[in-house]
């Protein structure tokens, strides 16, 4: 008798937690976060539109930041809508704040046209310069396989890709979406040589 019992209040406690699970599940159902995930991919939607004359380095700089880091992921401001990352041409040095921006926070970008007219390739200027605003320092001096080396690789350096410690911080800073710093992102850094 007291194993049917034990049977049956056992039964009543996964009815109970059957009953609540759909609340629990409504209230994740805004979550991103894949199931096993240790954290939701942050979005952050860019404006490019007074940045004529960038757009395929720009794209090709985003692609790089999207295909090697996971737990954050830039798309574009659909035209009229607020974005998080301003992105505009110069005709000065390139410069950017200091990140790492979060969702409705403010940061930008300047992609300076005095660094092409010295050498410069434009995808890389425009990675750069997006890693300033996902939280990446300079590294100067610094190889040209780091990316935040920025022009102390030399103009012969081609390379937008992130190295595997600057994908690392990256993840860092938008893990479990804590924030690390401001909203608004840091101080505008000039990346002149």
């Amino acid at each position: 008798m007291l194993h049917l019992r034990r049977l049956a209040l056992a039964g009543i406690a996964t009815a109970a937690a059957l009953t609540t699970a759909p609340a629990a599940h409504a209230a994740s159902a805004t979550d991103t976060t894949p199931a096993g995930s240790a954290s939701a991919v942050v979005t952050l939607r860019f404006d490019d539109s007074q940045a004529r004359g960038w757009e395929a380095a720009i794209a090709a700089g985003v692609a790089s930041w999207n295909n090697n880091v996971d737990n954050v992921k830039l798309v574009e401001a659909p035209p009229g809508t607020r974005a998080e990352i301003q992105i505009v041409a110069t005709t000065g040095w390139p410069q950017a704040t200091i990140g790492p921006v979060r969702p409705g926070g403010r940061g930008r970008v300047e992609l300076g046209s005095q660094a092409v007219n010295q050498g410069y390739d434009k995808t890389r200027i425009a990675a750069h310069e997006i890693g300033h605003n996902l939280g990446l320092p300079d590294t100067k001096p610094g190889p040209c396989s780091q990316l935040m080396s920025g022009s102390t690789a030399g103009t012969a350096c081609r390379n937008a890709v992130p190295d595997a410690a600057e994908q690392s911080r990256v993840e860092a800073a938008y893990a479990n979406r804590v924030a690390a710093h401001t909203a608004t992102g840091g101080p505008l850094v000039v990346d002149a040589p």
